[in-house]
């Protein structure tokens, strides 16, 4: 298998747009695709913003930027992503995700790395019916992914050695922190951290508090965000996609039962700071 010089991220919404951005940074050549051309705008848009930041920062120079947006190449066109490792930043649902992977499989070479960016679906079943299934490997970044050092890279039933090491050495290029998980329902991370989402909702539920009073008294304890404040930066749907899916997973386990009141916020539209209103107004 030959090293990574190309990456092709499927999906330009807040994560897709944040691992375009590490990896273009980090002196790969980028596609970023996404059907929808505003989305892909926006990402752009996005990306450039951060840029600002990080040279407002002295974190970065002018020439830098210059460098990193003329690496990443924005489409809409699914033929275009031919590359040496693909990322997968879409909906978690694992037909859509199976289904994605089969079509990535189909158009590149059999060393191109299949990596899935899921919060919570298993590796194994994800690459299950994907040709060569050795290629599929986990590489879960964190929102905001351009600032978050934290990555799990998980091993399948089938992924192999190989392909683990590549991973684990991409990781390093993009000046993050990998740790090696097993293949297991929310990895480490989402299983550990549900139940500070999910008792909290509980709470608010229960009329037990309200939800600026759990955000002030969680971030007094030395949280650096209390749970809602956080859900809203994740993204209202994008956690509770997860938390139905870790459920799911487990069985119907109660401890991961999602919310009744997040449902009521992801049905209308209040998806956190993405749409300007979640669990606070950002309008």
């Amino acid at each position: 298998m030959n090293s990574i010089h190309s990456v092709a991220i499927i999906g330009s919404g807040t994560m897709g747009a944040g691992l375009a951005q590490v990896c273009a940074q980090a002196g790969f050549s980028v596609w970023l695709y996404d059907l929808n051309e505003t989305a892909l705008l926006k990402a752009k848009e996005d990306i450039e913003k951060n840029y600002f930041v990080a040279i407002s920062k002295g974190k970065m120079s002018e020439q830098e930027k210059t460098d990193s947006l003329k690496r990443i190449t924005c489409t809409s066109l699914f033929s275009n992503l031919i590359a040496d490792i693909c990322i997968e930043a879409i909906v978690e649902k694992l037909d859509i995700k199976r289904d994605l992977m089969q079509r990535l499989a189909a158009q590149n070479a059999s060393h191109c790395i299949l990596a899935s960016n899921t919060s919570s679906i298993p590796i194994t079943q994800i690459a299950a019916q994907i040709p060569l299934p050795g290629r599929v490997v986990g590489i879960h970044f964190f929102n905001p992914a351009h600032l978050m050092k934290l990555v799990e890279i998980i091993a399948g039933a089938e992924t192999t050695d190989i392909v683990l090491k590549h991973a684990k050495s991409f990781v390093l290029k993009l000046n993050k922190t990998p740790v090696m998980v097993k293949d297991s329902p929310g990895f480490i991370v989402n299983r550990v951290a549900r139940p500070y989402y999910v008792e909290a909702l509980k709470i608010v539920e229960e009329g037990g508090a309200e939800i600026h009073e759990i955000d002030a008294l969680m971030e007094a304890t030395g949280f650096k965000m209390g749970p809602f404040k956080l859900i809203d930066l994740i993204g209202v749907d994008t956690n509770f996609s997860v938390t139905s899916s870790l459920y799911e997973q487990f069985f119907y386990d109660a401890k991961f039962r999602p919310s009744r009141i997040q449902k009521q916020k992801v049905d209308a539209g209040h998806w956190g700071k993405k749409t300007g209103k979640g669990f606070y107004n950002y309008e």
